[in-house]
């Protein structure tokens, strides 16, 4: 959104030298085409952060025409001209700020525009706000505060609460409401307020979350409020003023069928007043504004009237009588004289009030027998301040429904058997009446106290306007409210005080007998006023709504962002409607009252809330101007409002914390995410850093532990992630709700590679939030593969929040000779995390894994526990299982036993171990007793010897390559064929295939056939800038080994020459030789094989033998199993053995569809205690 301000340009030559910064020559040269004069006015607009109102004129916040004056053509800031166009300089900042306004559109910008519509061609420079303290803030926190309740139930709260009660109500209240003054004013002065008032404040103090949810509330409250200001103004009118204006009569009826046709009148009448009221507001709100001060002088006029009449009293009490019969008060309207008789010349004579009682008029009638019994009495209802009537009201009498008004210093006699007869004669209780009923209806009558910040636009200087003017505006009215308990009490009878309606006092407003000169000064007065509070809130709720719909913080509310074309929020003032008839079909103010109280209840405990928090995490931000706040006063605010939430209405209370809460939750989950520097950001700063120091104390309980892993994934060119199915075990296995990272590395510079960084972490949180992996991400850019693995491995984590378990996946095609320094990083992965106690994770076939969509409806996961490594095993299935995917799936735990174990009892404590752990699974003790090395596997292990020397010729440097391609050419009985003799680089890959199938004992025709088809060879040379060596069986492919297909790659021919060359080698028994060194002296009978036999490498037999064996028994038993996971065995401490132990890793594991190695970190995971 832009911010508009007005610069005048000065005509003022200027020096060359001086920096083209100041805002006076922004637009030099960008004069207007019809010549306007120097000192014309050019409207500048500053572009923001598409927040309203939040525009800055700092660092990059300005268009390209901005953006010239941070261009520099001088001498003095030489060293700095390279940063100035990111950073302006300082004269060209503070000139920005000078003319830096944030006036709001308010209700002034709405008023001109509808005063302007035939201008509108012409744009008129916004006038600086002037409103000052006075006007400004403390006036409009008078009208708003005092309102409604002060006029119709004050004196009804000291009847029933009495003096002492309805005081410390009001102190609570006032207090309340003084503790959030004094945390709004710091958070006001911190910094400039756009308008926005409170939600503004709560927003940008706690987050888009509880701004949101806070903000909905308030307009809740004041639209409620408005409910409240009309039902009043509908109370005033029917009851006091033009009673006969009633469309459902009440004379006559008693009981509930009185009480529902004044609650019909009010709900008629109400919808009428409401519908005229938005009528006027959507017309236009400068007619509310021109009202505003009528409305703010009757309020004054009322409050000083009734000061004057309690100054009279002292002097002269005014003549209100009230009527009891017995100690009841009487309903004073269809009689004249209180009295049962009255003496005339005629003898005596009955009065209207014995005829109420009596079936005839006679002194032989038959009457009332309570009526009968006790004597009419007739007393002053307002005695005076020095009457002494103070003690009697200084305690409450609290009443039920339909309870008699009576004067509790009275006797009367009455019979408890007699049941109430003619009850329409007294005056009853309407309602239910206890403290904390009090408390709901009184606190609305201390809210408006937002009223000066939500007009921090229109203040001259809102930072020093708003704590002065709020805290006085409190203050006034607290005074108002706590010497009106008192003087109220002092002067007015404690009947008179319980009579809610006047009925007592021939109808009259109890609070107007007390006033000077006349009771209609009050009822006239206090009826304006409702009626201008109920315009001020049909006019202040629909631009807060319309505020927090702009704001796109909650996208349900959108639609109510949108106005007239003079920025009337139509829709907003709908809804606002719509919810206000809410209210006024309740027709009780009684009842409406302590729901708008929840609302507001809650916006000030979450300002208190705010200012608490600013403060005691000490954000560098908070430096508030106004110094007289702390963090105690602002806790306790907030407890005094949650206080107070709960004794209103505790239901209505846990109503509007779940309305919050679920609007907190809804943008959560679905609104926009806004970065606003909220508190609440810093208290999650805050308490990670407690519990990351926590965590720091030791390492965690077994009975804590859970896989913490850093999943390392690689990227292609285009920085997708090429393992995706990765991260979806990731989350399967995150049952544990542990920490997750994933981590990818690049190589290169990290200059030069930034963007491609951060491409890859997009990439990284894009499939993490695809796969709905929980964690973070992180890219390391590094000269090499191995040392940026390294450093992921060595750095990821924070403190005591570090990485326990590492999971990669198995390095595909890595008997190619190209790929041979992935098998060297994997193998080193694999040492480093053994060296940091690491638990470590390795998927093969990683692709096979399922996906999160996908569900197993039956099946088994297997575990071959051949070494004990802390619980690993045991833990992951347990893991899998909790999710979805593997839900239905069943564990199955194999464990070897060899040769002097006893099985039986393996099996048994086994299965007791896992019923104490508390794991579900089938045991079984597969036996595997020492046996012979078989022919197979000296076969085996000879290839994989034979390979690594192969393997080795990768590092051979070109004139070497040469010159072994050259060496093998010449001793070659094939023929050479070539195209393009011109290679420019030469690079060796070896592949292999596999045998797979049974590896039982072979007859010895089979073994000397399958010794032959290993031993033979062919050789190619394809030179195409590359020279591939490529194994290939002489021999047909047999179900015993079966030959391995070459990838497409290899099958590719590019267009290039090649040079091709079959030659044919037989074993000569040694493994170091080179194979192009073959010479025909040197080739051995393919049948005398057992000498080479005994030259291997007596541990790698041992090793073949070992992973033959098991490959063996698991795929016996577990080839139909969803998934395997065995121990990972570590690599040899010989760095020379690398490539064998890769060789035994995939004979373990050959003919698995999946398969997840597992080597623990060193420690204990799993316990059997709890």
């Amino acid at each position: 959104m832009s911010q508009r301000f007005t610069v005048s340009k000065s005509g003022a030559e200027r020096r060359p030298s001086v920096i083209q910064g100041e805002v006076n020559q922004l637009f030099e040269g960008d004069e207007p085409a019809d010549g306007s004069a120097a000192g014309s006015e050019v409207l500048v607009v500053l572009k923001g952060d598409s927040i309203p109102k939040e525009s800055s004129p700092f660092i990059n916040s300005s268009d390209a025409a901005a953006e010239k004056s941070q261009q520099y053509d001088g001498k003095n800031m030489a060293l700095f001209e390279e940063e100035m166009d990111t950073s302006p300089m300082v004269s060209s900042l503070l000139s920005s700020l000078a003319n830096y306004s944030n006036l709001p559109q308010g209700s002034k910008e709405h008023e001109e525009a509808e005063n302007n519509e035939a201008e509108s061609s012409r744009k008129k420079p916004v006038k600086a706000p002037q409103l000052g303290t006075l006007m400004g803030v403390y006036l409009p926190c008078i009208q708003n505060i005092f309102g409604v309740i002060l006029f119709l139930r004050m004196t009804w709260l000291v009847g029933i609460g009495g003096v002492v009660g309805t005081f410390v109500i009001v102190t609570m209240c006032c207090t309340t409401t003084m503790l959030t003054a004094i945390s709004m004013s710091a958070i006001a002065t911190n910094g400039v307020v756009p308008a926005g008032g409170s939600y503004y404040m709560i927003s940008r103090s706690l987050g888009p979350e509880f701004g949101g949810a806070v903000g909905i509330c308030f307009y809740l409250g004041t639209t409620f409020a408005g409910a409240m200001y009309i039902l009043g103004a509908i109370e005033l009118l029917l009851i006091y003023i033009a009673p006969q204006a009633a469309i459902f009569p009440l004379e006559g009826l008693e009981g509930p069928e009185a009480e529902a046709a004044l609650l019909n009148n009010m709900r008629v009448y109400g919808t009428i007043l409401l519908t005229s009221m938005a009528t006027v507001v959507f017309v236009g709100v400068k007619y509310v504004n021109k009202l505003a001060l009528v409305f703010l002088a009757c309020v004054i006029l009322s409050i000083l009237a009734v000061y004057a009449g309690v100054i009279k009293t002292g002097i002269d009490a005014p003549d209100f009588p009230v009527c009891l019969l017995g100690n009841r008060t009487l309903v004073w309207k269809t009689f004249d004289v209180c009295s049962k008789t009255v003496e005339t010349a005629n003898g005596t004579v009955t009065t209207q009030l014995w005829r109420m009682f009596c079936d005839s008029p006679f002194l032989n009638a038959t009457c009332d027998k309570y009526f009968t019994s006790n004597n009419v009495t007739r007393i002053q209802g307002i005695p005076g301040v020095a009457s002494g009537i103070l003690s009697e009201n200084l305690f409450g009498t609290y009443y039920e429904k339909g309870d008699l008004i009576a004067r509790t210093n009275m006797d009367s006699v009455e019979d408890q058997d007699d049941p109430l007869t003619n009850a329409n004669r007294y005056v009853l209780a309407d309602i239910a009446s206890f403290f904390t009923l009090l408390v709901g209806i009184y606190f609305p009558s201390v809210t408006g106290i937002m009223a000066g910040s939500n007009r921090s636009g229109d203040l001259r200087d809102a930072q020093k306007s708003i704590p002065v003017g709020t805290i006085a505006a409190i203050t006034t009215t607290s005074f108002v409210y706590m010497s009106s308990v008192v003087l109220f009490g002092a002067c007015i009878d404690g009947v008179v005080l319980r009579d809610k309606f006047g009925e007592g006092v021939h109808g009259n407003l109890v609070i107007g007998t007390l006033a000077w000169p006349s009771p209609w000064v009050i009822v006239i007065g206090s009826f304006f006023s409702t009626c201008g509070a109920g315009l001020q809130s049909l006019t202040g709720a629909p631009r807060l709504m319309q505020a927090i719909a702009k704001d796109g913080i909650v996208p349900a509310l959108r639609i109510f962002g949108h106005a007239k074309a003079n920025g009337e929020p139509t829709w907003s003032l709908l809804l606002t409607a719509c919810i206000c008839e809410i209210g006024i079909l309740i027709a009780s103010l009684d009842l409406v009252a302590p729901i708008l109280s929840m609302f507001f209840l809650m916006c000030y405990m979450f300002v208190n809330l705010a200012c608490a928090l600013q403060t005691l995490l000490r954000t560098p931000n908070w430096r508030p101007r106004f110094k007289f706040y702390h963090w105690a006063l602002s806790f306790l605010g907030m407890s005094l409002c949650l206080t107070l939430m709960f004794l209103c209405s505790w239901y209505y209370a846990i109503v509007a914390m779940v309305i919050a809460g679920s609007i907190y939750k809804y943008i959560e989950f679905a609104g926009a995410e806004k970065e606003w520097g909220d508190g609440i950001r810093g208290l999650s700063l805050s308490a990670a850093r407690y519990a990351l120091m926590r965590l720091e104390e030791g390492p965690p309980h077994t009975k804590n532990w859970r896989p913490q892993l850093l999943t390392l994934v690689s990227t292609d060119a285009e920085q997708n992630v090429e393992q995706p199915r990765l991260l979806s075990l990731t989350n399967q296995l995150k049952a544990g709700k542990g920490l997750t990272i994933v981590g990818t590395a690049l190589v290169g510079t990290f200059l030069e590679n930034y963007e491609q960084s951060q491409r890859a972490e997009q990439a990284l949180r894009k499939l993490m939030e695809t796969e709905k992996v929980k964690g973070f991400c992180q890219v390391t850019v590094s000269s090499n593969l191995r040392d940026a693995t390294s450093h992921l491995i060595q750095a990821s984590g924070l403190g005591g929040l570090k990485h326990n378990a590492v999971l990669v996946s198995w390095p595909r095609n890595w008997r190619q000779g190209d790929e041979h320094q992935t098998w060297r990083n994997f193998v080193e992965l694999v040492r480093e995390t053994t060296a940091a106690d690491l638990a470590l994770l390795v998927p093969k076939n990683v692709a096979a894994f399922p996906s999160n969509g996908e569900r197993f409806t039956e099946g088994h996961i297997d575990v071959w526990w051949i070494v004990h490594d802390g619980g690993m095993l045991m833990l992951l299935p347990f893991l899998l299982r909790q999710h979805k995917v593997w839900r239905k799936c069943k564990m199955r735990i194999f464990t070897v036993a060899q040769l002097d174990d006893n099985s039986i009892q393996m099996k048994k404590d086994l299965t007791t171990f896992l019923y104490h752990l508390r794991i579900d699974a089938l045991v079984e003790v597969v036996e595997m007793h020492d046996s012979d090395i078989s022919a197979y596997t000296y076969e085996k292990t000879l290839v994989m010897e034979q390979r690594s020397q192969m393997l080795k010729q990768i590092k051979m440097s070109k004139t070497e390559r040469e010159r072994e391609i050259q060496s093998i050419t010449d001793s070659s009985r094939g023929s050479i064929r070539r195209k393009n003799p011109a290679a420019v680089t030469t690079q060796l890959s070896v592949s292999e295939e596999p045998p797979a199938g049974s590896k039982e004992e072979k007859p010895e025709e089979e073994v000397e056939r399958r010794r032959v088809g290993f031993c033979t060879r062919r050789l190619h040379l394809q030179l195409h800038g590359d020279v591939q060596l490529i194994h290939e069986n002489t021999t047909p492919a047999s179900p015993a080994s079966p030959a391995t297909p070459l990838s497409p790659a290899e099958g590719v021919q590019s267009p290039g020459a090649q040079v091709q060359m079959t030659w044919t080698e037989k074993c000569d028994g040694e493994a170091a030789k080179p194979p192009g060194a073959a010479t025909p002296e040197g080739i051995k009978d393919l049948f005398n094989m057992k000498p080479e036999w005994e030259n291997l490498n007596q541990s790698n037999v041992r090793r073949m033998h070992t992973a033959l064996r098991l490959n063996e028994v698991i795929i016996k038993k577990s080839s139909e199993a969803k998934l395997v996971l065995l121990n990972m065995p570590g690599p040899p401490k010989n760095r020379t053995g690398d490539e064998n132990y890769m060789e035994f890793l995939e004979v373990l594991t050959d003919g698995l569809n999946r398969v997840l190695l597992v080597r623990g970190g060193g420690r204990e995971v799993i316990t059997i205690y709890s």
